[in-house]
């Protein structure tokens, strides 16, 4: 997993001569510099706080990548630099293909054919107390009134402050229970445990997505998804 701001990984150049390596050497900036031992452009371990990332990494890049002469070009073998901006909701990708061309992309995350795995909450990195939930599920319950109550009970006390957001729990008169949450602040465990015990199993129906109220890097957003009596987890897609 990413660390939660900066920039990381590497860009391979190969075996350059003296002169072109001295020149890269002379251009370390904020944030990148040349590394010979490693033939890369590769992030410095100190990294300033105050330089703006996206057009600084960008800039010392783009300077680098120019001081290497153009017939040597063909033999750059390329990578990326992942950058976590200073509003940690943004990740972008710059990628060097192999013989040079640069690519800029903003993370956009989608759910939209990501790939479903069985929920475990052990995988979940956005801390309980900053979980924001939002979507819709039925259940069935043999009690119906009294899971609504029991599952809006839960919301309204999580951590014993008062609500954040929304969230209504209410039986519909056909022995099921609909549950509306619109950005509530609340454990997805903490739901999940109540809907295995006061729901039957196996009837939940309907997806929820995991954000969170303080900043979180895209990959760590989730959708929770219920589906043919399962439960699954959802990392979005980022980049299209």
């Amino acid at each position: 997993m990413l660390q939660d701001l900066g920039c990381h990984g590497k860009i391979a150049v190969g075996t350059l001569p003296p002169d072109t390596v001295a020149a890269l050497e002379r251009l370390s900036g904020d944030w990148l510099e040349y590394d010979h031992d490693a033939g890369a452009i590769v992030v410095r371990q100190v990294q300033p706080t105050s330089a703006p990332i996206v057009p600084t990494v960008t800039s010392e890049l783009v300077h680098m990548l120019a001081t290497i002469p153009f017939e040597l070009q063909e033999q750059l073998a390329g990578g990326e630099l992942l950058i976590h901006t200073e509003d940690l909701g943004r990740l972008v990708r710059i990628t060097v293909d192999p013989g040079g061309a640069l690519h800029v992309e903003w993370a956009h995350p989608n759910y939209a054919g990501a790939e479903k795995h069985p929920f475990d909450g052990s995988k979940i990195q956005i801390e309980r107390y900053e979980q924001r939930l939002s979507g819709q599920i039925t259940l069935e319950a043999d009690d119906p009134a009294a899971a609504a109550d029991a599952l809006q009970q839960i919301a309204d006390t999580f951590e014993g402050l008062y609500p954040e957001g929304g969230f209504q729990s209410t039986p519909t008169g056909n022995g099921s229970v609909k549950i509306t949450m619109e950005d509530v602040n609340l454990d997805i465990q903490e739901l999940m445990n109540a809907l295995d015990a006061h729901a039957k199993p196996n009837s939940g129906r309907g997806r929820v997505a995991l954000g969170s109220f303080k900043d979180a890097v895209p990959e760590h957003l989730l959708r929770v998804v219920f589906e043919d009596g399962k439960v699954w987890m959802q990392q979005p897609l980022l980049w299209g």
